[in-house]
């Protein structure tokens, strides 16, 4: 999940003490020079880590501009504004998550409620006004003590559930689905604009995600939403990509090339494609290396695409995976994903 912010550090502090996302893959400042469609069509400088809670679960890209003022929505963002409305993140056992974020002072959005299945979930805010909502799953790989894990999918709010199925369904693989309902919800009753009626489309996976790092990362839903009483804005409506709030959707994967004319035969071509613009080269994005694209759906969220072909897995002895030369579809080692917890931190120290 891409977060922008208006400090990283700051934010990423908050990160470890709320959700344990306590070990960074790679952390640069550069310009985005490729993102021209998004950043006003200059480059713009920015700082970025990608972070991970090892316990299971997606990172956190958290971005911030370094050039200009990051400019926050002029108005709060209700359930079913256009884009990225709320990160899901994994939990082991739905109460004692509650209580952790109770005792930690987090703001909690309600109780834990059901949703639409039945399962119980509940929302909380982070202090940017970012919202993520808990929720329980059983595929982990370690246990550091945390009762969160990392990513677990998302909340998108569309216009049209059957349109953003191209994408959510034929492109990504969340082909099957969870559920299909459509009235007013007492789980999204606490949240903005959440005591309208809404259609709530939740997507797995039929077939699970695979790679090298999909013992960590596992597996993952989208649900989408449209709300049924009100006109919804679009959430980055006059703002540029990596300005505040959830920027983008990202997803590793293997053979870009072939990926890229698939995306084109559904109707979303690449609209960045950093391999096209650096003449087939690869990408260094400073202690990791490979290639990245962007589509979008029918609504312009965007969504990321990462082929990597260098990893860090221990920095300090000088030890990268070079992922080219195995099987794509083969995880790595349990043993090897573990240790990357002696890259794990604390605190982030500085402004």
């Amino acid at each position: 999940m891409g977060v922008g912010v208006k400090n990283l550090k700051e934010a990423w502090n908050w990160y470890i003490m709320a959700f344990g996302m306590d070990c960074p893959i790679f952390e640069e400042e550069a310009k985005a020079e490729f993102m021209l469609p998004y950043t006003g069509g200059q480059p713009k400088k920015r700082h970025a880590v990608l972070i991970y809670n090892l316990q299971s679960g997606g990172g956190f890209e958290v971005w911030q501009h370094k050039e200009r003022e990051p400019q926050y929505r002029v108005r709060e963002t209700l359930a079913g504004d256009l884009g990225i409305f709320a990160c899901k993140m994994k939990v082991k056992n739905i109460d004692q998550a509650y209580q952790s974020m109770i005792t930690k002072g987090i703001t909690t959005l309600g109780e834990p409620a059901p949703d639409p299945s039945g399962k119980r979930c509940f929302f909380v805010s982070d202090p940017y006004g970012n919202i993520f909502q808990m929720v329980e799953a059983t595929d982990w790989l370690m246990n550091l003590g945390s009762p969160t894990g990392g990513t677990y999918g998302a909340i998108i709010g569309v216009t049209d559930i059957e349109a953003a199925k191209r994408t959510y369904s034929d492109i990504l693989g969340y082909d099957k689905v969870i559920y299909d309902k459509t009235e007013r919800f007492d789980d999204f009753s606490v949240l903005p604009g959440g005591e309208a009626t809404f259609r709530r489309v939740l997507l797995g996976c039929s077939t699970p995600f695979k790679g090298g790092f999909s013992p960590l990362m596992g597996q993952s839903q989208i649900e989408l939403i449209r709300v049924e009483e009100r006109q919804p804005a679009r959430i980055f409506e006059d703002r540029l990509w990596g300005d505040p709030g959830f920027i983008h959707l990202c997803y590793d994967i293997h053979g870009m090339d072939n990926l890229r004319e698939y995306c084109k035969e559904k109707g979303s071509p690449f609209t960045v494609d950093s391999q096209a613009s650096k003449a087939g080269n690869i990408f260094d994005m400073g202690e990791a290396a490979g290639h990245f694209a962007y589509i979008e759906d029918h609504d312009g969220t965007l969504i990321e695409f990462v082929e990597t072909h260098k990893v860090p897995i221990m920095k300090k002895l000088g030890w990268y995976l070079n992922m080219d030369k195995r099987d794509p579809l083969k995880s790595l080692p349990k043993w090897m994903i573990k240790t990357l917890k002696f890259s794990r931190i604390k605190e982030v120290r500085g402004n």
